[in-house]
């Protein structure tokens, strides 16, 4: 089993200093010239763009981190996740969503394929989506992207074909300005989205957006509240829906939609 992490990473704990951002920023920026990415120190030019971002998105200092363990596509993958958030923790939808992509990798012809998550959380499912060849987008809210990115660099850092990128989205809102209509996304990804909150007709209004002709939406989710099946019963409005997979043991339904097209 290989182990999907850069050299310096310590599974089962965080490295000392990554408990403040700039602990962190140092250490990376440190790991990422010793690793040969950045290339020479200065020399910022030759840096993947992806990776500029560590400049921006810095952890939450949240009191509590724990490290949990997943294995896909023979990698062993370490998630930092805190229970302060439910932006930083990776629920059902997500394992079940990721269990699926490993099982149809062929079938789905990810290696390359262009994929944007919604709400990536902690990044379990774009890390596996990346593993397995795709040229993934990782999104969610402002206060969750630090953590987010330093899970995707962590666990696709020199192991993968692709360097996930990371950007923020905020449901419904700077869309033609942030995600132009000129970038295509061959899938887009979501688990556990939905649930008890006020931003679900936000939530389907960025789904239609991101999806052109020739686009796959993927979503997973626990059903949980009543208001879980008013969405997909809007869902299933919008979109050409198929159940792809349910699992029992979870609640989690895994849906296929295609927009509709007037």
């Amino acid at each position: 089993m290989d182990l999907c992490l850069s050299s310096t990473q310590q599974p089962g704990r965080l490295r000392e200093g990554l408990g403040t951002p700039g602990g962190w920023l140092e250490a990376e920026k440190e790991t990422l010239q010793k690793d040969g990415i950045g290339g020479p120190p200065g020399d910022s030019n030759k840096i993947e763009p992806s990776l500029h971002n560590l400049q921006t998105f810095v952890p939450t200092n949240y009191a509590s981190y724990t490290q949990e363990h997943y294995v896909y596509a023979g990698k062993e993958i370490v998630i930092q996740e805190s229970i302060e958030s439910y932006g930083a923790v990776v629920w059902p939808g997500a394992t079940a969503l990721c269990q699926y992509l490993e099982k149809h990798t062929v079938e789905l012809n990810l290696q390359d394929a262009k994929i944007l998550e919604i709400g990536a959380g902690p990044g379990l499912v774009s890390i596996v989506a990346s593993i397995l060849g795709a040229q993934v987008t990782a999104t969610d809210l402002p206060d969750v992207l630090g953590n987010l990115q330093y899970n995707l660099l962590k666990n696709t850092l020199k192991c993968t074909a692709h360097l996930p990128e990371v950007k923020e989205l905020v449901w419904g809102e700077d869309l033609e300005q942030n995600f132009p209509k000129s970038t295509y996304y061959d899938y887009v990804l979501a688990s556990d989205v939905v649930y008890d909150h006020y931003f679900l007709d936000k939530l389907l209004t960025t789904m239609v957006y991101l999806c052109q002709p020739g686009t796959v939406l993927l979503w997973a989710n626990k059903f949980r509240f009543s208001t879980d099946y008013e969405f997909l019963g809007k869902f299933k409005q919008t979109f050409e829906t198929t159940l792809l997979a349910e699992f029992p043991e979870s609640s989690v339904k895994l849906f296929k939609g295609i927009l509709k097209w007037d």
